[in-house]
């Protein structure tokens, strides 16, 4: 889901103030993050609220002024004033106000897997239950199916997870199966896997191998593509026999095919020119 002009510069404010928040080690990011995704619950449901909410004919501090009064009481101050300075902005839609929250929520569980220490695991288990869910149509349809309960696609994650992932990592993928507002799985979880690279200012390569890199190979690779791109890359390992020419990578859009040694020439040879 992308927001455009007025929205993209509302979000841009709204994360600023994220990360002065969560800046202070005394604000519980979990407890933000849970409040942030109650309030996306609200306003997704009640259209006319958030038509309200990004009214642009009402002033920026009325519409301040009721999310105050809405939400005190039923969420921490913190949340209150990040969510009214976000309707004190103009937006182009009144949704992308809802997917800005959503996106707060997220970044706001990161952070505090960030601060303890644990957001490579984070971003590595997303990866790979994306594979999973990629591999498993069973298991996506089990996660997916519009007859099945919150409660119950809650318990599968719990059984496939529980114990075995970061608690982050859980609770990221819970609100994405519980709620996916319009999004496939895979979508979603692509989303949160930028989320993550782009809390360290880092790109995502998925890299595809026949064969296990070797740690070696993981560092020259990762290094040479950071020179390339000009941003620190995290790099999602996957292994397929298959795979020609002995590895894959791609970024974003672009995908590189060949060999290590050849790839890594070719990248001097580019840095070179």
């Amino acid at each position: 889901m992308t927001a455009h002009g007025a929205s993209r510069e509302a979000t841009a404010a709204a994360r600023e103030r994220l990360d002065a928040l969560t800046d202070n080690t005394s604000v519980d990011a979990k407890k933000l993050a849970d409040e942030l995704a109650a309030v996306t619950a609200l306003l997704g449901r009640e259209v006319s609220l958030r038509r309200v909410l990004t009214d642009p004919s009402q002033s920026g501090e009325s519409k301040a002024e009721l999310a105050g009064r809405l939400l005190g009481g039923q969420v921490g101050g913190e949340t209150v004033d990040l969510v009214a300075g976000m309707v004190r902005s103009r937006w182009s839609q009144s949704r992308d106000l809802v997917d800005s929250l959503e996106e707060l929520a997220s970044l706001a569980d990161l952070t505090g897997a960030q601060k303890s220490g644990a957001l490579d695991d984070v971003e590595d288990e997303l990866f790979r239950f994306g594979r999973i869910v990629s591999s498993s149509p069973a298991l996506r349809s089990a996660l997916t199916d519009h007859g099945a309960t919150d409660a119950a696609k809650s318990e599968l994650l719990r059984s496939l997870l529980g114990g075995r992932a970061n608690a982050v990592t859980e609770r990221l993928v819970e609100r994405l199966v519980t709620a996916p507002r319009g999004r496939s799985l895979e979508d979603g979880l692509e989303s949160l896997s930028k989320l993550a690279a782009d809390r360290r200012n880092r790109m995502v390569a998925v890299v595809t191998s026949a064969v296990p890199l070797s740690d070696q190979q993981k560092q020259r690779l990762g290094a040479v593509l950071a020179k390339v791109y000009g941003r620190q890359m995290h790099l999602n390992l996957d292994v397929d026999p298959e795979v020609l020419g002995g590895i894959t990578v791609q970024v974003g859009d672009e995908i590189i095919n060949g060999s290590i040694a050849d790839r890594i020439e070719d990248a001097h040879r580019r840095m070179a020119s």
